[in-house]
């Protein structure tokens, strides 16, 4: 050891000594330095795999395959913000933490998102709603608004229409979280529960009935197909009803339509499914267009708010096709 009170040292010397002392202390220290491990770990030579050990949970990030390339998502993301298909996260009990307000006001599913920020009016979020609730994973149908998103975290855009169905919808969804074997299950019912309803409107509604799906607002008319709301997704998906011949095509191509009045008659089946808030069926009976459709002399037209037809979620459609199913079987009475 040195002794720095060694008077035969000469002052050279030692500042020599004190240079090769700090040398080798900072030398030491570089060739030791390594990766962080658990405190308490031994260390080796030997490099220990341990990932699962040495990340914390919320760290970890996987790639998902997205319309706008691959982007890193959290494995299990926490406070995610669901500006579209809120009713396949909360079939998987997986409640967000901010959705535009009217689908927090989803008549099939409003009880279960007590507490769940507003994030703004639906396809316009609002930036300064989402930032404050610091998401770790955002999701939308709307790639307009997807390089705003995208600055205040990872954003996901799955456009509407691109999951076809329930079953696209709730695999899509259970892989996305790891929730597969709950998706499987949710299915499971979900398939048992449509069958049922479908063998009782079987049972009840000859099999080449013609079925249109509508809406009828300030004199206006559209028609939908199969993939649009209202009423198609349970209607020509789950209980497995067509529309008219002549414009089934067309309709199921485009998914919806404007219709003028004096083509009405074209487009309107044995039933119909008409979405409006204000007309009763007494409205349509003496209407002098309406009035002639055979649907509405015979009482096959079925009128429901926008409040109930508008969604489209798996738990909406299930509700809706056993909602259908219960009117028909009446009708076919």
């Amino acid at each position: 050891m040195f002794s720095f009170q060694q008077k035969f040292y000469s002052s050279r010397r030692f500042i020599f000594a004190v240079s090769l002392l700090l040398l080798a202390v900072l030398v030491s220290a570089c060739g030791t330095e390594k990766a962080p491990t658990n405190a308490g770990a031994p260390s080796s030579s030997t490099e220990e795999t341990t990932p699962e050990t040495a990340v914390p949970e919320a760290a970890k990030f996987k790639t998902v395959s997205t319309v706008k390339g691959d982007i890193e998502i959290p494995v299990h993301p926490k406070r995610i913000v669901a500006e579209e298909y809120l009713g396949s996260l909360i079939a998987l009990d997986v409640i967000p933490v901010g959705s535009p307000g009217v689908t927090i006001e989803n008549y099939y599913f409003k009880e279960a998102l007590a507490g769940v920020a507003d994030t703004g009016v639906y396809g316009e979020p609002s930036a300064e709603n989402i930032i404050s609730l610091s998401p770790d994973l955002i999701i939308t149908a709307n790639g307009d608004s997807y390089e705003q998103l995208r600055k205040i975290a990872p954003t996901i855009v799955i456009p509407y229409g691109e999951l076809k169905n329930v079953h696209a919808e709730l695999t899509y969804f259970g892989d996305l979280f790891g929730k597969e074997d709950v998706a499987k299950s949710w299915l499971a019912e979900y398939d048992r529960r449509i069958a049922e309803a479908k063998a009782k409107v079987d049972k009840a509604i000859p099999a080449g009935a013609t079925f249109s799906i509508m809406e009828y607002s300030d004199k206006t008319t559209w028609v939908y197909g199969d993939n649009f709301g209202r009423g198609g997704q349970p209607i020509y998906q789950s209980l497995g009803r067509k529309p008219p011949v002549d414009v089934a095509d067309e309709i199921m191509k485009k998914q919806w339509a404007e219709i003028p009045s004096e083509t009405l008659s074209k487009y309107a089946g044995d039933y119909i499914i008409l979405t409006s808030n204000d007309r009763t069926l007494e409205y349509f009976q003496n209407d002098p267009i309406w009035g002639n459709l055979p649907a509405v002399k015979n009482g096959h037209i079925y009128i429901w708010p926008e409040e109930r037809s508008w969604y489209f979620d798996p738990i909406a459609v299930l509700a809706q096709s056993e909602e259908l199913t219960e009117w028909l079987v009446n009708q076919g009475k």
